[in-house]
């Protein structure tokens, strides 16, 4: 969602709230109990899954293997659960052209440095930069170039399926509304 004005830009950002996000992690914890329920029904020898006699799994070496793999399921899934719960990722980038000023805002894992926020002077911006990461599945990644602080990213996870055009559409806009140049790399 975004909202624009004369004067004001502002893009939220959605963060690991994504309905992709929610399926695998529902889909990896379902999985990883299957897992955990055949090691342990070889190490019990007894029917935990009614369909699936446990004397075809036997605990070692398959059983344990199972279990292993079942541990590790869980662990990645409550990752998963745990960077949705916190909405790892979303935030907001503001563009203030009246003020002079960019806010971008990000919300990180809890701890310390949970809240992410950076905050510049729009004549600091030295260009909007477009760079085509290189791989099996290339993709364009949009920067924003500041003054003695680097490069900063502005394309979101969800956003790097976007074809080239529209990658460059948006940085023609970014531009435009930053009155900044842009540079492809």
């Amino acid at each position: 969602m975004n909202w624009r004005s004369e004067h004001i830009w502002i893009e939220l950002l959605k963060g690991s709230r994504k309905r992709s996000n929610f399926y695998w992690a529902f889909i990896l914890f379902l999985g990883s109990l299957g897992f955990l329920m055949v090691g342990t029904s070889g190490y019990l020898n007894k029917n935990l899954i009614f369909s699936f006699p446990s004397q075809q799994i036997p605990f070692f070496p398959q059983g344990i293997i199972m279990s292993f793999y079942g541990i590790a399921g869980l662990f990645m899934s409550s990752y998963l659960w745990c960077t949705i719960v916190w909405n790892v990722g979303s935030g907001y980038d503001r563009f203030d052209r009246k003020e002079g000023i960019v806010c971008i805002f990000r919300w990180g894992f809890p701890g310390k440095n949970r809240r992410i926020f950076l905050q510049f002077f729009m004549k600091d911006i030295q260009s909007i930069r477009i760079k085509v990461n290189e791989g099996l599945y290339p993709y364009p990644v949009l920067y924003m170039e500041i003054k003695g602080q680097g490069s900063i990213p502005l394309t979101r996870t969800d956003e790097i399926f976007l074809t080239p055009e529209k990658i460059e559409e948006r940085a023609a806009e970014l531009a435009y509304f930053l009155r900044v140049p842009i540079a492809v790399f």
